[in-house]
């Protein structure tokens, strides 16, 4: 199959990336470099040059973190931009392809936050619900097709992006524990490894996983069940 995978080059991105490889599949890692998520013509002609996808990945993204009182609105737009309208963008490039073939998978690295809120992220909250609410949408329009949407959303996972929110919170409470503050917050009581992230997209993306739409999958060791 064809894979391709937004921010596919660092973090996260990096293990989904290995993963399928590791797989045998077609892999197409795209890094901001590559593709600007949020520009449609950009958007349009990338994948337009790759020809049929089987397997989309959004995994772009963005975060920041701040009391909402100094979150700006320059902020606020860049998370909604790259988290949700970078997914719509991507998706919609493929849908239609994979319809007519009646097979595709699509796959979007959510998180934790487009389930519950928490203080201080209230751009990449707000940007995580509008990323599954899409989702959800995306699945009830291929309903009884070969095409699926689905979503995975992990706690805090050990990256880059991680590392920037461990940094802010040591450098705010002037304590060298910011990632054992981050681990209490999950049930699961430490950080999801990225390798966990990759299994459970590529558990989405298989192909025995078609009886499986419009779903979110949770990843903090049964802090929030349903």
């Amino acid at each position: 199959m064809k894979v391709v995978i937004t921010g596919g080059k660092r973090g996260i991105g990096t293990s989904i990336t290995a993963h399928f490889e590791a797989l045998g599949h077609d892999v197409v890692p795209l890094a901001s470099a590559d593709l600007d998520v949020t520009d449609e013509a950009a958007v349009a002609r990338v994948f337009g040059e790759l020809g049929p996808v089987d397997v989309l990945v959004n995994n772009a993204g963005v975060s920041s973190s701040a009391p909402l009182k100094r979150t700006t609105l320059d902020e606020w737009h860049r998370q909604l931009d790259v988290n949700a309208t970078g997914a719509f963008l991507c998706t919609r490039a493929v849908l239609e392809g994979m319809r007519s073939r009646d097979f595709g998978r699509i796959v979007t690295v959510a998180s934790l936050a487009s389930h519950v809120g928490s203080r201080y992220t209230s751009g990449y909250t707000a940007s995580k619900h509008a990323v599954m609410g899409f989702m959800r949408s995306v699945a009830a329009e291929v309903a009884g097709t070969g095409v699926t949407a689905n979503s995975v959303c992990p706690a805090y996972v050990r990256s880059d992006m991680t590392d920037a929110t461990i940094a802010n919170i040591e450098a705010r409470t002037g304590r060298a524990n910011g990632e054992e503050a981050l681990a209490k917050m999950a049930a699961l009581g430490r950080l999801i490894e990225p390798e966990e992230v990759a299994f459970a997209v590529a558990f989405f993306a298989a192909p025995e996983a078609g009886a499986i739409n419009g779903q979110s999958l949770i990843m903090d060791g049964g802090g929030i069940q349903q």
